[in-house]
C-alpha cells in the first residue's frame, strides 16, 4: 500500500489551485486518470458536446464561426455576457471536427462558464496537458490547444469592443 504523505496532499491540491473553481475539478479528475482513462472519458466529454450549442432564442454579444486551418471542419464560438460581466460560452462544431476538439470543447464551456472575460484572458493552458495527457498532446497538439485559443481570442475581441465604446 502507498503511503501518502501531507506534503504529497498540499502538492496535489496546488496543482490546480490556480484554476477557477469548475474548471480546477475538472483538472483534478483527469489528473489522476492514466492514459487509457483519459482517453475514454475525453469521448464521454465529447459526446456531450450537444449540450454546448446555443439554444433557440438566446442572444449572444459576439459570436466566431469559422473554418481554421487548425482544425477539420467549422467552429462556432458564441459569447454571452450577463450583466455582472460573467461569461458564457455556447460552441457549434461541423460533423468532422475530430473528437478531441469536441472533448475539449465541452470540457471548456463547462469549466469556464461563469468567468469574466479577463479571467478567461489570463487563464494559462497548462491546464490541457494535466487533462488530455502527454502522448495526446504530442500527437494532436494543434487540436489540444485550439478550442482554448479560441475561446480567448473571442473573449479578447470582446474587451477590445467594450473598451471602445466606454
Amino acid at each position: 500500500m502507498e503511503h501518502v504523505t501531507s506534503d504529497a496532499i498540499s502538492q496535489q491540491k496546488d496543482t490546480s489551485a490556480h484554476y477557477p473553481a469548475q474548471l480546477a475539478r475538472i483538472v483534478q479528475f483527469f489528473e489522476n486518470l492514466d492514459e487509457e482513462q483519459k482517453r475514454e472519458n475525453l469521448i464521454l466529454f465529447a459526446e456531450n458536446a450537444a449540450k454546448i450549442v446555443p439554444q433557440p432564442g438566446e442572444v449572444f454579444d459576439l459570436q466566431d464561426v469559422r473554418k481554421d486551418e487548425e482544425c477539420a471542419d467549422t467552429v462556432g464560438v458564441f459569447l454571452k455576457i450577463d450583466p455582472n460581466g460573467r461569461a458564457s460560452i455556447r460552441m457549434t462544431l461541423g460533423p468532422h471536427v475530430q473528437t478531441l476538439t469536441k472533448a475539449m470543447a465541452a470540457i471548456l464551456c463547462k469549466g469556464l462558464e461563469g468567468l469574466k472575460p479577463e479571467e478567461i484572458v489570463q487563464l494559462d493552458s497548462d491546464f490541457v496537458q494535466k487533462i488530455v495527457g502527454c502522448q495526446l498532446v504530442r500527437q494532436r497538439s494543434q487540436t489540444t490547444y485550439y478550442v482554448f485559443n479560441r475561446i480567448k481570442t473571442i473573449c479578447l475581441a470582446w474587451l477590445r469592443q467594450k473598451r471602445s465604446t466606454s
